[in-house]
């Protein structure tokens, strides 16, 4: 079966823009969202996404992959890439949603120095008596979000450190991957891992199919089912994420951030970053509020 045909592949419940640049987390409150939608958001799924839901006060129905929970009370919910879910909430419910992109979850990996498989599984854990340490997290972390405070990456970085720990604590053994359809996702989830490891390399589509071990072929087929696009696709999508988030965040030149992203030459990153946002580098970095409000391909 083929899951795009049948269960949207959103990015932020529905939302038809590119994810916003340089930021690679989105918070919100439940109420800010969902009363949008009369408290009810249907089931769908996000390739590169990993969701935090903490509900601090209300009560609802939380599916995860068919299979429906009600919840009451504090707790924190987290959602995996790819996994299918919808909410329904009572209205007034009261907490904070946050969704990290995949190379920020990668940034925590490398921190840890291994895999934080409490983000790769359907998990939910009640808050107890951790209530107002957790409240407080997750409060301040939106604070942040939305304001443009001094040293506002590294707060947030902090805040997001915190309670990666704190869940990573939490967590239980594993659930092993038996079905046919997690292991598809098990499948994309090491193409993304490879891709963030590697997209500087550019490395062709073999060297990633062999290491996941299928045939390019059936890679590229993975990569329409959950990507919505093909694999190289994909690789070209990370390359423009970097090279966005280095023109307004850094000082590099073009020459230098093309040297960085692994192009062979200059003209030649310019051309692809040209193709892929209708701007030259120097049009983006010079006019960035002009350029990001232009729609783009979703990553």
């Amino acid at each position: 079966m083929n899951l795009a045909n049948s269960i949207p592949v959103f990015k932020l419940y529905g939302e038809s823009w590119h994810w916003p640049t340089p930021d690679l987390l989105h918070c919100e409150s439940i109420q800010s969202r969902s009363s949008l939608y009369d408290w009810s958001i249907r089931a769908h799924q996000h390739t590169d996404l990993v969701q935090i839901l903490y509900v601090q006060q209300g009560q609802g129905e939380i599916e995860i992959e068919g299979l429906r929970q009600p919840f009451e009370g504090a707790c924190v919910q987290i959602i995996p890439a790819l996994c299918v879910h919808g909410f329904r909430f009572s209205p007034g419910t009261q907490g904070f949603s946050l969704s990290l992109a995949a190379p920020l979850v990668a940034q925590f990996e490398q921190q840890f120095g291994r895999s934080l498989q409490v983000l790769n599984r359907a998990f939910r854990v009640p808050v107890g008596e951790a209530g107002e340490q957790i409240h407080t997290l997750f409060q301040t972390l939106q604070q942040e979000y939305q304001a443009e405070n001094e040293a506002r990456d590294m707060m947030l970085h902090s805040l997001l450190s915190a309670l990666m720990v704190w869940l990573n604590r939490q967590a239980a053994a594993p659930v092993a991957v038996s079905d046919k359809v997690e292991r598809k996702r098990a499948a994309i989830r090491r193409f993304n891992q490879l891709v963030e490891n590697h997209y500087r390399e550019h490395f062709p589509l073999a060297h990633y199919a062999s290491q996941i071990g299928m045939s390019g072929v059936h890679l590229n087929t993975l990569c329409r089912e959950f990507h919505g696009c093909s694999a190289l696709s994909v690789l070209h999508q990370r390359l423009l994420l970097e090279a966005k988030r280095s023109l307004l965040y850094t000082s590099m030149t073009v020459s230098q951030i093309s040297d960085y992203l692994g192009f062979s030459d200059a003209t030649y990153f310019s051309r692809f970053f040209r193709r892929s946002t209708g701007f030259s580098p120097r049009d983006f970095r010079d006019k960035p509020t002009q350029t990001c409000a232009e729609p783009a391909h979703a990553l």
